[in-house]
């Protein structure tokens, strides 16, 4: 039996250990599932991009003049910018995601399990540390993804270099800068996207368990087993709340991020100038550009992953 997980009581119904999956359905399950989920998701990354780029003399000051600028001006594919090379990458990056992200999980359930906290707060703690590290991992993949298709989203846009996809991105980038280019922004990316990780799945784990410690469900006892369509909800429900937590938290990083990965290369800015600009053109609001996009990106895109993640856990399962 795997000491990862002692709650008692009908919670432990509601999750899947690790080492109970087929690994193999696992990876090529789960690779068709999220690159479906990519795709409905990825217009709501090029809006998010594009706002947080712009100069305060844009035009395009709100989602809504983002999206019908760029489908007067393309089309629907112009919503699609940079598709490709995030499609590509997405797979890779998912493997090392989720392999670390389980796998850390359970170690730091088993660490945490003498300390005499409640069931919450120590899930928040396993989950947080899986999610950082997790994604710490996966950022030497998906930061060279990032930088080529945030160029690609954002070109011929406020000043911004055309290219002929993503190829030509990363040829120039290394012929100008080198392999260093395609991590331009790399520590902040860590910055970023790890303490996002980290908060995310931390209080997704906890608010799970304080739902189902609410719906009578907790580690008391009761041995009734939810129905898939309690679990559904609980699962969303902790997705929401763990997007607004991480949108929040992790914006102004991201602002700053996106901005330093997509500045032309004579114009390379150090983050203090990023800073500085930010401030002169919106105040401190500017470090908030583009929340409405993000918060909804990282809320829908956190909660449909969640869902499809628990469900491909599910049909993964090996039998006992």
């Amino acid at each position: 039996m795997n000491t990862a997980r002692s709650d008692t009581g009908s919670f432990a119904q509601t999750e899947i250990n690790w080492d109970k999956l087929d690994k193999t359905k696992f990876y090529v399950v789960g690779a068709g599932i999220f690159s479906g989920l990519t795709v409905g998701l990825y217009p709501i990354s090029v809006v998010k991009t594009r706002m947080q780029v712009a100069t305060k003399d844009s035009v395009e000051k709100n989602a809504y003049a983002v999206i019908r600028g760029l489908v007067k001006t393309e089309g629907v594919r112009g919503l699609y910018r940079g598709f490709g090379t995030v499609i590509t990458g997405a797979i890779p990056v998912r493997i090392v995601l989720l392999s670390v992200l389980e796998t850390t999980k359970v170690a730091a359930f088993k660490m945490v399990e003498p300390f005499n906290i409640s069931s919450p707060a120590k899930a928040a703690i396993a989950n947080g540390i899986a999610g950082m590290t997790s994604s710490l991992f996966a950022q030497f993949v998906f930061v060279p993804i990032d930088v080529i298709s945030q160029r690609l989203m954002v070109q011929g846009y406020s000043g911004h270099t055309s290219y002929n996809g993503g190829l030509d991105v990363a040829r120039k980038v290394l012929k100008q800068d080198g392999i260093r280019g395609l991590y331009r922004g790399f520590g902040l990316s860590v910055m970023t996207y790890s303490p996002s990780s980290a908060v995310w799945w931390a209080s997704y784990g906890s608010s799970q368990r304080v739902i189902w410690n609410l719906l009578g469900h907790g580690n008391d006892g009761n041995k009734s087993v939810p129905s898939q369509g309690q679990i559904v909800l609980v699962q969303g429900a902790g997705g929401i709340f763990a997007g607004a937590a991480a949108s929040f938290i992790t914006t102004p990083l991201d602002t700053i991020k996106t901005r330093l990965q997509v500045m032309k290369y004579e114009k390379r800015p150090s983050t203090r100038q990023v800073i500085k600009t930010l401030i002169a053109e919106d105040g401190w609001k500017g470090f908030y550009r583009g929340i409405g996009p993000r918060f909804f990106s990282t809320s829908a895109w956190g909660t449909s992953m969640i869902l499809a993640y628990e469900y491909l856990k599910r049909i993964c399962a090996r039998d006992s």
